[in-house]
C-alpha cells in the first residue's frame, strides 16, 4: 500500500509497504485525513532531535475502522469514524506509576520515533482507538493537536477566576484558547500574526496582543489592572517568548510550558523565588483531553475551515513541505488526504 516517507533532509517520497497483519487485540483503520504538524516540519528540515530517520510521519489521524480482531470490545466497530492516541507508554517509569502516562519516559510517538500514519490502512491496539461520533474525518484530524493545548490548561489548573495569557496562536495554542475560555477564565491570546489573533478571538480570547507590534507589558498590565495574568501558556518554544511567560505572570502565578526552544534560555531567577512561581511542564495529552476535544468539536462551533490551510494528495506532500518551509507563518495546517 501507498505511504509517505521522510527519508532525509527535505526529501520526501511514495513508497509501497506491506500491510501488517491483524492481531486479536487490534483494530485495522483506513485513513482518510492525515495532518503534518510543526514536528513534521521540523524532521523535514533536519531540525527534529527526537525523531528516527527515515520515517513515515503523521499523527493527527481522522480514519474508519475498517476491521476489528476477535478481542477487540464492541465498542469499536467496523465503519465507525475514530482518531487515535498516538503515544506509548511503557507502564514502569515513574510517570506511568503515577498515572501521567502521557509522560512516560519510554513514550514513542507515531510519527517521530515510530512509523506514523501518513498511509493509506494502519494496525494499532484497540485502546488506542477513539471514537468520535458525530465528527467527519477532516474534523477528527485536528483533535489531537487540540488535545494537547487542551492539556496544558490541565496542567496550569485553570479556572473561571483566572487571566490567562496563551503565547502563540498555531493549534496548540488556540487549544489552550478554547480550553480556557471553556473553563471560564478570561483569556488573552499573544502572537505576532493578526490573522491567528483574529481566530484566537472568535475562539474564545476576550482580548489579543500582537507581541511583535505593541508594548507587551503595557498590554498586559492595562489588561489585567497592574498583575499580570495568573496563568501563562508558552505555546511557541522560543527563548523570547519563554523569559516573558516567567518576567509577565502574576505574583504566585503558573507558568506552563508546551513548547521545545531549539536553544538554551537565560532567566533572571529572581523572579521563581519572589513571584513563588509554579512552572510546569506540559507534554501530549491525555485520554480525557482527547475526549474533551471531541465533546466540543461535536456542537458544532468551531471553524473548522479556517483551522486547515490546505488538504493535498500524497503525491503533493513534498511540494505542500516545501512551501509551508518558505513561508511558515502563512500555513496553518495541512491535510493530507488519503481517500481514494
Amino acid at each position: 500500500m501507498k505511504a509517505i516517507n521522510i527519508n532525509g533532509i527535505q526529501n520526501i517520497c511514495i513508497v509501497d509497504i506491506e500491510e501488517a497483519d491483524l492481531a486479536a487485540d487490534e483494530v485495522l483503520i483506513r485513513l482518510e485525513y492525515v495532518g503534518f504538524c510543526g514536528s513534521d516540519l521540523n524532521t523535514y528540515l533536519g531540525r527534529n532531535p527526537m525523531v528516527k530517520l527515515p520515517v513515515i510521519p503523521g499523527h493527527e489521524i481522522g480514519a474508519v475502522v475498517e476491521k476489528v480482531g476477535d478481542a477487540v470490545p464492541d465498542m469499536i466497530r467496523p465503519g465507525m469514524t475514530v482518531t487515535v492516541n498516538p503515544y506509548t507508554n511503557c507502564g514502569k517509569c515513574p510517570s506511568c506509576r503515577n498515572g501521567r502516562v502521557n509522560a512516560c519516559q519510554f513514550n514513542e510517538t507515531l510519527g517521530v520515533q515510530r512509523n506514523g500514519a501518513m498511509r493509506e490502512r494502519m494496525v494499532l491496539p484497540w485502546t488506542k482507538i477513539i471514537p468520535a461520533q458525530g465528527l467527519d474525518t477532516l474534523t477528527c484530524a485536528l483533535v489531537e493537536p487540540m488535545s494537547v493545548g487542551f492539556h496544558a490548561v490541565s496542567r496550569g489548573a485553570v479556572t473561571d477566576i483566572d487571566v490567562v495569557m496563551v503565547i502563540g496562536c498555531g493549534m496548540v495554542g488556540l487549544g489552550a484558547v478554547v480550553r480556557s475560555a471553556l473553563r471560564g477564565a478570561t483569556v488573552i491570546a499573544a502572537d505576532i500574526d493578526d490573522e491567528k489573533l483574529a481566530l484566537a478571538r472568535q475562539l474564545g480570547a476576550s482580548h489579543v496582543v500582537n507581541t511583535m507590534t505593541e508594548d507587551v507589558h503595557a498590554r498586559l498590565q492595562e489588561i489585567t489592572s497592574g498583575t499580570g495574568p495568573d496563568v501563562i501558556i508558552e505555546a511557541v518554544g522560543n527563548p523570547y517568548t519563554y523569559r516573558m511567560a516567567v518576567d509577565e505572570v502574576a505574583f504566585t502565578g503558573r507558568v506552563v510550558c508546551i513548547g521545545y526552544a531549539n536553544s538554551e534560555v537565560s532567566f533572571q531567577t529572581k523572579y521563581f523565588v519572589q513571584k513563588e512561581l509554579d512552572i510546569r511542564g506540559s507534554r501530549n495529552a491525555m485520554p480525557e483531553d482527547f475526549r474533551a476535544v471531541i465533546r466540543y468539536m461535536q456542537n458544532g462551533t468551531c471553524p473548522v475551515d479556517r483551522l486547515v490551510s490546505m488538504t493535498v494528495r500524497p503525491e503533493e506532500a513534498e511540494s505542500a513541505m516545501a512551501r509551508w518551509s518558505e513561508s511558515p507563518g502563512s500555513i496553518f495546517r495541512i491535510l493530507v488526504d488519503f481517500k481514494a
